[in-house]
């Protein structure tokens, strides 16, 4: 499992790790039922507190990724996909939201900002 850590970004390192496991689990790198390295192995490969692993795991079991058996780990949990759909689409649409209101504010067009989601989207 590959997990990199930006130390300069604003996103605190938790929530790196828990947002780089959650899109392998949504795009299905990760299967339900497959065990996570263990938090104290998690620390020392990327070189971090073990605090902050725990935190990364406890956040995405605490959104049902995840899930804990006392002694003998952590494993992916049984997704239901549309409900990571749903929830991955609301998230997009959050995104979204805040782009458009930016986008106003700064006198750029629709048309522009369809332009540039359909560069960044790789449709052109």
């Amino acid at each position: 499992m590959d997990i990199l850590i930006r130390n300069t970004g604003e996103s605190p390192i938790y929530d790196q790790i828990a947002g780089q496991i959650k899109g392998l689990i949504l795009k299905g790198e990760l299967k339900a039922g497959e065990a996570l390295p263990s938090m104290r192995l998690l620390a020392r490969e990327l070189r971090i507190s073990v605090i902050t692993t725990k935190r990364a795991y406890e956040e995405l079991e605490r959104e049902g990724f995840l899930t804990t058996v006392p002694g003998k780990g952590c494993f992916v949990a049984a997704q239901n996909p549309e409900l990571l759909r749903e929830d991955a689409l609301r998230r997009v649409e959050d995104h979204l939201s805040r782009a458009v209101t930016e986008a106003r504010q700064s006198g750029i067009t629709l048309e522009e900002v369809q332009a540039t989601l359909n560069i960044l989207y790789g449709d052109e």
